[in-house]
């Protein structure tokens, strides 16, 4: 949440005395209080709207759901017991009905557009949450993966991440990881992990302190790989540097930490299963994520990541599916940025393998868009990749996907951004994409676009045209 906060009971306060001062009907009272207020810069989220007289706030269903979970919640007890802590349950606790709870929690929370995870977080659901996978532990395991799957939905934002850290929720949520071995309570846990980081540099380094990336590589090395979906995208979540807060990251020293302890062989494992595995899309952006210097690129190649990746983007095209296409693409564009991978890619029959691709999916803009991304960075200070990427049908394909797509922006700025590092160094480029009719479709761009106005400036100067910003 961000900006200025008002309380349930200020706002509450407000609608009334648009009624009694105001003489406004209910409806009219509240629509009034949430207009001034978002006027005013008044961050709303999380603040339950009814109307006065007809609606109270304990009427809302996520109310409703804490409510009950902690009634219920009263009934754990915990005791000690030889200095061990044991949680016990009093026998009118009703497991079935907790699950129930949670899982209503969760559905409701999970409902997009909606504010119920808001609302939950306002009145507590973060801290109610942390508390009952506390007691639960591993002893109650379907509540746990309920409450853990709950927990899931409630971190959404930044308020919700900051309640989980002082609630003591990352040294919780890792003491029953390390001590359990469901691949469901890894599952729903990892989910935990990947929301409460996203976002929260503070979250991503007190995991990163617990040792997560140890229980990363002991969970990939024992389970089964095609279950492994949540780890990765907690992997990619620790490893995107994208709180706003913080000026200089962590987060690319947490990438080496990774792959000094065997994750990357791990990840490459993941991309041999191939197209079968239901999890390779999130394999492939996990390792991307980690590809953060060209030592880890370089790594990733030796262990056979640049082969795996070929092969996996050779399937897509044969199974026609674009996710794995875009996901291996990406990987790649990235694997690519190493200038020892270049070669290694195009040596081993990449551009062709690319060209092809691109065929399969050439209704596809956002497929032919990755498949520019690898060709633009292949060819980047390197004429001789230039070379062998027209051969391959570089140009034919920008021609042909700017002809049919003007409207995709994103696909014409890379077309734009591949075709300049196409011709910057090699002159008979020019002269063939220039005959072809590139630079109509270049203008038409720049003119249609603005995010494409730099690119295709750029390009249209590598051309060698002397009008090139008109």
């Amino acid at each position: 949440m961000g900006g200025r906060t008002i309380s349930q009971q200020a706002f509450d306060a407000l609608v009334t005395e648009n009624m009694d001062d105001l003489g406004m009907d209910p409806d009219e009272a509240l629509q009034d209080a949430i207009q001034t207020l978002t006027l005013q810069g008044v961050d709303l989220s999380g603040i339950i709207k009814c109307l006065p007289g007809v609606k109270n706030v304990k009427d809302n269903p996520v109310i409703q759901s804490l409510d009950e979970l902690k009634n219920i919640a009263d009934h754990l007890v915990v005791s000690k017991s030889d200095d061990q802590r044991v949680v016990t349950a009093d026998k009118t606790l009703d497991f079935d009905k907790l699950v129930v709870l949670l899982d209503k929690l969760y559905d409701l929370c999970s409902v997009e557009g909606s504010d119920n995870a808001s609302i939950a977080t306002r009145n507590g659901g973060v801290e109610l949450l942390t508390s009952i996978c506390s007691l639960l532990r591993v002893k109650f395991e379907m509540p746990l993966l309920s409450a853990l799957k709950a927990m899931s939905s409630l971190l959404h934002d930044f308020q919700s991440t900051e309640t989980f850290w002082h609630s003591g929720g990352p040294a919780i949520l890792m003491d029953i990881l390390n001590g359990s071995k469901s691949s469901n309570v890894l599952d729903s846990g990892f989910a935990v992990i990947a929301a409460a980081s996203t976002g929260n540099e503070i979250l991503k380094e007190a995991f990163i302190d617990l040792k997560v990336d140890e229980l990363f590589i002991q969970t990939m090395r024992e389970q089964a790989k095609g279950s492994m979906q949540s780890l990765y995208h907690a992997i990619c979540s620790l490893l995107t540097p994208d709180d706003n807060r913080v000026l200089a990251s962590q987060v690319y020293g947490y990438a080496r930490r990774f792959a000094q302890i065997g994750i990357v062989d791990a990840l490459v494992d993941a991309l041999r299963e191939g197209i079968s595995s239901s999890s390779l899309a999130s394999a492939c952006s996990a390792l991307k994520a980690l590809a953060v210097n060209d030592e880890i690129c370089k790594s990733i190649s030796e262990n056979g990541g640049i082969d795996a990746t070929l092969k996996c983007i050779d399937d897509s095209s044969e199974h026609n599916d674009k996710i794995i296409a875009r996901a291996c693409c990406s990987l790649m564009s990235k694997l690519a940025g190493s200038d020892a991978n270049k070669n290694a890619i195009v040596q081993k029959g990449g551009l062709d393998r690319l060209m092809k691709l691109s065929s399969r999916f050439s209704e596809d803009p956002s497929v032919l868009q990755e498949v520019m991304s690898i060709v633009t960075v292949l060819s980047l200070r390197s004429p001789e990749n230039a070379a062998r990427a027209i051969e391959a049908g570089a140009g034919d394909l920008a021609i042909q996907a700017m002809k049919k797509f003007p409207a995709s922006y994103q696909m014409q700025r890379q077309s734009c951004l591949m075709i300049r590092n196409l011709v910057v160094r090699n002159p008979e480029n020019r002269t063939l994409l220039l005959g072809n009719g590139i630079e109509k479709l270049i203008r038409k761009a720049k003119g249609s676009h603005e995010i494409c106005k730099d690119a295709a400036t750029a390009a249209l100067r590598d051309l060698g045209l002397n009008d090139y910003n008109a």
